[in-house]
């Protein structure tokens, strides 16, 4: 094995929003890969239009930046732990890691599980403290908890022995001490550290052909491309491989196209050497895990393992009396199929016949992974009713298992009590609590992962808005008991029709309404939240009766309260057992199952 000095494999990993897609964007400048006069997207890694919309990547991206005579194979991955597949995968490509951390909010759940894995693979690691420019930085404290983090998770002395970077990413500014000045300043500092910390990958240029797929994309043109790393030999066009699946041997196929990455782009090449990550097209049946390798003399790799998923939705039908007008997909086939494409691209998703025959059961990470798959579905035209999200149990030994989550809260301190008792309430127990005198106070709690569904509303409730909350995947422990889940009933359409204002007005004082005069209206209909357990029948397109007797203040205008607008993701956590999501193109409706 020989180590290519001219290359570095590196994954941008990070908690949720602490900055790595900026700080790509600003290794990109930096590196000329784009013109001084070109108009580029602020966070132009984020490509997809609901990443953008949430401020989150969503899917791992590679780019390929050159300093000094050094091709940078950059991995920017996403920060959420719903999407922690996409981390693992792009792992698996790299041969160091670099981590950035908030100066402020110092490490979080996500970058706990992004250090575990790294450390498991015995990867190099630079950390790069980020937003350096924040007026309640706190540098010392958060290398302090990094170093805490490390000794945590059982780092050698070795991996101990890391460089330390400090950056203003949005400015694309990198310092080796934070109180460096930072005029006319460059990322020169990290892309050094880079080339001094992080080695090049271990090769085998002359051996034969070893391709590990970590990733797929799709072309019209050449159809799946498997996106990997080349461990041994070259990858060719029109060169003949064996497709190994799980070790066995799935057939041998023609390369019809090789790419290497260029800055943001794919770029066809004739032959990319071993140690680099390339794209290959032309073998339709790989999959992510799968090697291509050669077929005179075949040495498949093992296969990629991400965690398994640990929550479940079901997926069916819409067939509610609206149905089919405003959607272009709406029979279970077509679902089904959509789904079934899906999954080859997603590791960490898995599919199961459901309850009923026109229904799928769909089991991902988390309730964000599920919102982000059923938005990107509803955009495509589909129709779809949606369960309640349930954990996923697990039984061993005759105990009933199931999974549990580390919460980690910042909250201001006057909201820390309520938190606290409603978070006691849903089996939370309290691990560490942390004050930095900044009037916010930091609570970790273990809790059940059904703990969690349907609380962050009630959370942004009690902290107005104020409050972070992130969670992390701690395992499966014993099940923890019944959790006590909303509350009050619902206010139930029992009738075909329109809502009507006047209808509305009189149902205010029962509860808060969901629904605004002039949208259709049905039997089983969801139309607001009842200030009482129970639910109540009610009719919602109720008219006034006209008479001719007028008296003085009896026909005013009515004065109607803003309804309740659910998002997707708040529309899943709201609903009950009993209830689902009617989602389409254009609307978002809570109803009662038939």
């Amino acid at each position: 094995m020989l180590i290519r000095n001219d290359l570095r494999n590196i994954a941008i990993v990070a908690h949720v929003d602490h900055g790595k897609t900026t700080l790509v964007d600003a290794m990109l400048w930096q590196s000329g890969v784009f013109r001084e006069n070109e108009t580029v997207a602020e966070r132009v890694m984020d490509r997809l239009d609901l990443e953008r919309e949430k401020g989150i990547t969503i899917m791992a991206k590679n780019v390929a930046v050159s300093y000094r005579g050094v091709k940078f194979n950059l991995v920017d991955t996403p920060g959420h732990a719903d999407f922690g597949g996409e981390v693992e995968r792009a792992l698996s490509m790299v041969d160091g890691v670099v981590l950035l951390v908030d100066a402020s909010e110092g490490p979080l759940p996500q970058t706990r599980f992004v250090l575990l894995k790294a450390l498991a693979l015995n990867l190099p690691l630079i950390a790069v403290i980020n937003k350096i420019d924040r007026p309640d930085r706190r540098v010392a404290q958060v290398l302090d908890e990094l170093y805490s983090l490390l000794i945590d998770l059982g780092a050698s002395e070795e991996q101990l022995e890391f460089p330390v970077i400090y950056t203003n990413a949005k400015a694309g500014i990198a310092l080796n001490h934070p109180d460096e000045n930072q005029e006319n300043g460059s990322l020169a500092p990290l892309f050094q550290a880079i080339i001094d910390h992080i080695p090049g990958p271990r090769c085998d240029p002359q051996g034969d052909l070893q391709f590990l797929s970590a990733n797929l994309d799709y072309s019209e043109y050449v159809g799946r491309i498997a996106i990997g790393k080349i461990i041994s030999g070259q990858l060719r066009t029109g060169q003949k491989v064996a497709l190994y699946k799980n070790g066995e041997n799935a057939g041998v196929y023609v390369l019809r196209q090789i790419y290497a990455y260029r800055g943001m782009e794919q770029t066809a090449a004739e032959v990319v050497e071993a140690g680099d990550i390339a794209a290959a097209a032309g073998v339709d049946a790989v999959f992510i895990g799968d090697t291509l390798t050669s077929p005179d003399n075949p040495r498949p790799l093992p296969p990629l393992s991400v965690e398994g998923p640990t929550m479940s939705m079901t997926f069916s039908v819409n067939d509610s009396p609206l149905a089919g007008k405003e959607g272009k997909f709406l029979t279970s086939r077509q679902i089904r199929d959509r789904l079934e494409k899906e999954i080859l691209y997603n590791v960490s998703l898995r599919l199961s016949p459901g309850p009923t025959p026109d229904s799928v059961l769909v089991a991902a990470r988390g309730e964000l992974q599920l919102a982000v798959l059923v938005e990107t579905m509803r955009r495509e035209g589909f129709e779809l009713c949606l369960s309640r999200p349930q954990v996923i149990m697990r039984r061993e030994q005759g105990e009933e298992l199931e999974p549990w989550e580390l919460a980690v809260l910042d909250v201001p301190e006057e909201s820390q009590g309520v938190v606290m008792e409603k978070l006691s309430g849903r089996r939370g127990r309290l691990s560490r609590m942390f004050n930095h005198g900044s009037g916010r106070v930091r609570l970790e709690m273990e809790i059940p992962t059904r703990g969690l569904i349907g609380y962050r509303s009630q959370f942004l409730t009690d902290t107005r808005g104020a409050g972070l909350m992130t969670a992390l995947m701690l395992g499966y422990r014993p099940y923890a008991g019944p959790v006590q889940g909303r509350i009050n009933g619902s206010l139930v359409a029992d009738r075909l029709g329109m809502c009507n204002a006047y209808a509305i007005f009189h149902l205010q004082p029962r509860g808060r309404i969901f629904v605004e005069p002039g949208q259709p209206a049905y039997p089983g209909l969801i139309v607001g939240e009842n200030s009482r357990s129970e639910d109540m029948l009610v009719n919602i397109s109720k008219e006034k009766k006209l008479t001719n007797v007028r008296a003085s203040g009896s026909d005013e205008a009515l004065r109607l309260s803003p309804p309740r607008r659910f998002s997707l993701e708040q529309a899943l956590e709201y609903i009950k057992d009993d209830e689902m999501v009617e989602v389409t193109p254009k609307s978002i409706r809570l109803r009662k199952k038939k």
